[in-house]
């Protein structure tokens, strides 16, 4: 990674978001499409709201009995966490490694505060050194 590479700059773009009062059914679905793990959930106002794994379907909706026809992607979105699209790409790994996440959201705050991209394991794989990815990998994978 250089130096004067941006969280822009290493993103995933083009990421779709799953509305917070669509049903983790449609989440599901939408995951399936677009063979992703994660989507965005955005509000009413597109704002990000959080993220949804396929993980967090399974174990905190099919797991615990409940429809996932019945249940929004808004009940599951917890804790949120991101970077700004111009800060530099240390600092959106360190969020990652600091809170244990293995996707980021990139938010364009000079332009309405929206979702431009997620920083994804693979972004980070494309874009660190062997070095870092090893590094990256025991804080935030050997931590626990």
């Amino acid at each position: 990674m250089t130096k004067n590479m941006r969280s822009r700059d290493i993103m995933s773009k083009g990421v779709q978001c799953v509305g917070e009062h669509q049903s983790l059914l449609e989440a599901s679905r939408m995951m399936r499409d677009l063979n992703v793990g994660c989507l965005p959930i955005c509000g009413d106002d597109q704002r990000l709201q959080g993220l949804i794994t396929d993980r967090d379907i399974v174990v905190k909706c099919c797991a615990e009995g409940k429809d996932p026809a019945q249940m929004q992607a808004g009940e599951l979105g917890g804790t949120l966490h991101w970077v700004d699209s111009e800060a530099d790409a240390a600092t959106a790994v360190d969020t990652m490694e600091m809170h244990q996440i293995k996707r980021l959201p990139v938010i364009d705050v000079k332009n309405g505060h929206r979702l431009i991209g997620l920083i994804t394991e693979a972004d980070l794989a494309k874009n660190l050194s062997d070095e870092q990815i090893a590094e990256f990998a025991v804080r935030v994978y050997a931590a626990n």
